[in-house]
């Protein structure tokens, strides 16, 4: 059974959370990424809840922005450091009555959260005992295709559009018209979506109308997007492999359909993770944790077991 609880953080932001599972047990914490929310992971909260798969305690918080949690409306609040202050606040509280306090158990994140989630392992390793990753680019790799590779830059190109400051009101004309193609066309195969249901269509929906403003200034505030004539973005990003570079047993999942993040996204991540395992699936889009979530969860049981 899936709760909601809104918990609300020392320096003052309020996050809005999803859970299963008994407090006390060891903690899971699932993040999420654009344009989502997290009741995307409720299946595998469900899942990772259930004695026999682990008996986790399982959260998956809205990020900062989405849903029903704080939403500033100065870009700057969505920039990395207050980002990595939320999660790093909310591990703390999550995880003060496990057996670990102030670590997680593993620290499971797609997309925008995953892109959090390496800038988390990589500043607090001790909050984590492992990190799983659901096709999110380690910061280093992705600058380094968004500055060279004329490839990535096409497949990003939609990240400035999404920096504007009109995007979150052309976002939401006509019953979002310019968002749901953000499901169907990050992927390989273009045809019909089952998973993208009427129910499903309903709750994106339903979370959208709260607001975008959040989901876009992450787009807004980072400076990894596509160089144009007018914004180096990318190009003017320095990474030092020392403050890159993640020392916790990584597992990263990578749908090979994702045709925003192509896979050359994955070579050299050795370099910067020492202790990484990568599991490709080949028949799955960016939009993996949606279509086979029992893949998902199969992959991550797994390595938790490890």
């Amino acid at each position: 059974m899936i709760e909601t609880f809104l918990q609300v953080l020392p320096h003052g932001i309020t996050l809005s959370c999803r859970a299963a599972g008994e407090p006390g047990r060891p903690v899971l914490l699932f993040l999420h990424g654009f344009p989502e929310a997290a009741f995307v992971w409720d299946e595998l909260l469900a899942h990772f809840a259930q004695p026999q798969h682990g008996g986790y305690r399982c959260v998956a918080p809205n990020l900062r922005g989405y849903e029903h949690s704080s939403a500033p409306t100065e870009v700057a609040a969505y920039r990395a450091k207050p980002l990595v202050q939320d999660l790093a606040a909310l591990i703390e509280v999550i995880t003060q009555d496990s057996p670990t306090p102030g670590q997680l158990a593993c620290l499971v994140a797609h997309d925008w959260g995953g892109a959090l989630a390496w800038s988390v392992a990589a500043q607090l390793p001790a909050a984590m005992r492992q990190l799983a990753i659901v096709n999110a680019p380690h910061p280093a790799t992705f600058q380094r295709e968004l500055a060279n590779s004329p490839a990535q830059q096409a497949s990003s190109a939609y990240m400035n559009f999404l920096a504007r400051p009109d995007a979150p009101a052309l976002l939401a004309e006509n019953d979002f018209a310019r968002l749901w193609p953000f499901f169907t066309n990050m992927a390989a195969d273009r045809g019909p979506m089952a998973w993208l249901d009427g129910a499903t269509r309903a709750r994106y929906r339903e979370v959208w109308c709260l607001g975008l403003h959040g989901p876009c200034g992450y787009y807004a505030a980072s400076p990894l997007r596509p160089p144009t004539a007018s914004d180096p973005g990318a190009t003017a990003v320095q990474l030092p492999r020392e403050r890159a570079a993640v020392n916790v047993p990584t597992l990263v999942i990578w749908g090979l359909g994702d045709t925003a993040l192509p896979e050359a996204l994955l070579d050299g991540l050795d370099g910067y993770v020492g202790d990484l395992r990568i599991e490709r699936v080949p028949r799955a889009t960016h939009w993996i944790v949606h279509e086979q979530p029992q893949q998902v969860a199969a992959l991550i049981g797994a390595f938790l077991r490890a």
